[in-house]
């Protein structure tokens, strides 16, 4: 499976793209989409929205996970982020590709085993787990890459629990009204 993570925002939105087979997980590519301030709002937005399709139509991952959106005391900068994550979504659908989003607790839950981790053992862990050479020089593209691997888990032991329940005696059993029979 190819998750393309990305991590959001109006000035840099970061992208990383991992491939998970099985337990094993490689990074194929990560970066960010940067813009100016000096553009209007509505061409950076363009910009976001015409790059991450390239980066769709390059890797052709199976699915797309966003880090949600973390609501600080400033109020312009989340809305500013939510029009980044509109634009985000809108090029995943266009492309036909599932998109998740994945809070920061879950993801530092996802990528180190703790929900309180710092943005450094989060960064850490991204790069031991992609057997990277260092940690990404932008923050945006290893907080991308986290939450590429986060997906990677999450689906991964969705899988998992799907097989699981499939192999269940309760499926076959017609007195068992909580699954649905096939």
């Amino acid at each position: 499976m190819i998750i393309l993570g990305i991590d959001p925002g109006t000035a840099s939105t970061g992208w990383g793209v991992v491939r998970a087979d099985g337990n094993r997980l490689s990074s194929l590519g990560h970066g960010c989409i940067v813009t100016t301030t000096r553009d209007a709002t509505a061409a950076r937005l363009q910009r976001i929205h015409e790059e991450l399709g390239s980066l769709l139509r390059r890797f052709r991952p199976d699915a797309m996970a966003v880090e949600e959106l973390f609501v600080n005391v400033n109020v312009k900068t989340a809305l500013t982020v939510g029009h980044a994550r509109g634009v985000i979504m809108l090029a995943a659908a266009e492309h036909g590709i599932d998109c998740v989003d994945y809070s920061p607790l879950t993801i530092k839950q996802a990528v180190t085993g703790y929900g309180r981790a710092s943005k450094v053992q989060v960064q850490e862990m991204t790069k031991v787990l992609l057997a990277l050479d260092r940690i990404p020089h932008s923050d945006h593209a290893a907080d991308a890459l986290a939450v590429a691997i986060t997906h990677a888990h999450v689906a991964r032991s969705g899988v998992a629990r799907a097989a699981a329940a499939a192999a269940s005696p309760s499926d076959r059993d017609p007195r068992c009204p909580a699954r649905v029979r096939r």
